[in-house]
């Protein structure tokens, strides 16, 4: 945060714009995310169903990958629980002490989906390891039949949170989620196809191995910029010397100090900067065009900023100003 030197001067200026109606991925300007309460709860609704029903066919026919994947789609069914819950809780409003909502829990459910993701394919990981030495007879028509199944209702959600994937990154979460569920139902019909045809019941941890490292391939991204979000690190597609070169150009800028650029949400970034003007307050005018640049530009929907009039200098000299 910007290191304000009196944050209640009497001559300070404030103007709260905190209803915005658009929002401002990381990669740029994007219009508000759209709600997806009805793609949570169809795929919430769906996967819980096929998970029961994986389950049990997966014990009856014998088949270990059809249990395994059983508890991968539990996994995603947690994890889309988690990313919903995140995108209602970003709406809340602001409270005395949470002041910025709760928009940061959308960071936080996305952190959460890579980890359980890479859980999850870890333990898959470890039971392919393990029928790779003791490979087990299958039955495999009903293992076709049902990761079929699986490959339709995963397709279908992630189909309903692909349009929000490049935008949000809780969203992006849960269409990862999805897509790897499809992936790995792939995997096991092929696995079933060719066990078939060739007897190699080792076929089908290979497969499954093959997968894990795709999965793991594709999470990769998600669990490198959530936790680099939680950290408060400059969201990626925000190139913080671009920024901070428009704000040194800016007319009467002599100095750019405490300048700080973080994702307030997986859709929205703040920033706070110090400019150093030594002819004074250039008026509000003046700090509404920086803002509107910066949103514009770089996708900046919450710019404070502080005019100086020599570095370090108090605000009773040069008043504060916020937008």
């Amino acid at each position: 945060m910007a290191h304000s030197h009196h944050d209640h001067d009497e001559h300070g200026h404030t103007h709260d714009h905190a209803d915005h109606s658009h929002a401002h991925g990381p990669g740029g300007h994007v219009h508000a995310p759209a709600s997806f309460g009805m793609a949570f709860a169809i795929g919430i609704s769906l996967n819980t169903v096929f998970v029961v029903i994986e389950a049990i066919y997966g014990y009856a026919s014998g088949s270990m990958a059809l249990v395994a994947d059983a508890g991968h789609n539990l996994s995603d069914v947690l994890g889309l629980i988690a990313a919903w819950t995140a995108a209602v809780l970003s709406k809340r409003a602001p409270t005395p002490r949470f002041t910025y909502g709760l928009r940061g829990s959308s960071i936080l459910a996305a952190l959460f989906n890579a980890v359980f993701l890479l859980v999850a394919v870890g333990a898959i990981a470890w039971e392919a390891v393990l029928r790779l030495f003791n490979p087990e007879p299958v039955a495999e028509i009903t293992v076709m039949i049902v990761a079929t199944i699986g490959i339709v209702i995963n397709g279908v959600t992630a189909w309903l949170f692909a349009s929000g994937r490049n935008s949000d990154l809780n969203i992006r979460g849960a269409y990862l989620h999805m897509v790897a569920d499809a992936a790995v139902s792939v995997g096991v019909v092929i696995a079933a196809i060719v066990i078939m045809f060739t007897g190699w019941l080792w076929i089908d941890a290979l497969t499954s191995l093959v997968i894990c490292v795709l999965i793991v391939w594709g999470t990769w991204s998600l669990l490198r910029d959530s936790t680099a979000m939680s950290l408060a690190a400059v969201p990626r597609g925000i190139d913080p010397v671009a920024v901070r070169g428009y704000l040194e150009q800016c007319p009467g800028v002599a100095q750019v100090h405490d300048l700080h650029i973080w994702p307030m949400s997986t859709t929205e970034v703040a920033l706070t900067c110090h400019l150093v003007i030594p002819s004074g307050a250039p008026g509000d005018a003046y700090l509404m065009e920086v803002a509107a640049r910066l949103k514009r530009d770089f996708g900046i929907e919450h710019a404070t900023i502080q005019i100086d009039m020599a570095p370090n200098s108090a605000c009773a000299l040069a008043p504060e100003h916020a937008i």
